[in-house]
């Protein structure tokens, strides 16, 4: 029963961009995650690993979210929906996982977006908000990310953000059923965020407190 339950989004702060609204997934997140994954399954799946038979089914769902709030509590991975600040629709997803302390203060940035809302700097946004909000609030030093050679709107993505490359790592991760080469990301706490932009007025993050959630303000160009 839901009472039993806690989901994600009872543990996440929301995160506020210009455009996006992080927040954490919920149960009733089902039907929309369930339509915008379905719908852009052929644009998603060459860079994602296999989906298993029941993946949008609804056992498959809770299994998630119940995954999800273990390693939220265990402070390892901090899981996003990305929603469209006017409308609040599901637009994708970014995730902060692998997230390691000590010495290192390291995270790694993963990230979807539905086909209907590729290509319109949302992504870009979100990434940049959950940035500030990793080095912030969660006081990380570095993120990580990695994505295929091939995967031209990811590199652009990343490069826009401010993430340097790195290196390749041969054999990586295993994506569509084939454990496939990836470059390599790092972005840290001082680097610049978009510094292809000018450093001042709307075009700056800022880091202003909510609460205990950062708001950032982005205006983001056309792109993934």
């Amino acid at each position: 029963m839901r009472f039993l339950r806690t989901d994600p989004s009872e543990l996440l702060p929301t995160l506020h961009g210009q455009r996006v609204v992080l927040r954490g997934p919920d149960s009733d997140d089902l039907d929309a995650w369930k339509a915008l994954r379905g719908a852009s399954r052929a644009f998603l799946e060459p860079w994602e690993p296999l989906w298993p038979v029941d993946d949008l089914e609804k056992p498959a769902f809770r299994r998630r979210l119940s995954r999800w709030t273990r390693e939220i509590r265990d402070g390892v991975t901090f899981p996003y929906f990305v929603c469209a600040r006017e409308t609040g629709a599901l637009l994708g997803g970014v995730t902060l996982a692998q997230v390691r302390r000590g010495v290192t203060q390291t995270g790694t940035i993963g990230y979807w977006m539905g086909e209907p809302h590729a290509g319109r700097g949302y992504m870009s946004e979100a990434v940049g908000v959950l940035a500030v909000h990793a080095f912030g609030t969660l006081g990380l030093h570095r993120l990580e990310a990695a994505c295929l050679p091939q995967n031209g709107p990811s590199i652009r993505l990343l490069e826009k953000v401010g993430f340097a490359r790195e290196g390749l790592a041969r054999a990586y991760l295993c994506i569509a059923g084939r454990w496939r080469d990836h470059i390599l990301w790092g972005l840290l706490a001082d680097d610049p965020l978009f510094p292809a932009r000018p450093a001042s007025g709307e075009a700056a993050f800022e880091a202003a407190s909510v609460g205990f959630a950062p708001r950032a303000l982005v205006e983001d160009s056309p792109g993934r």
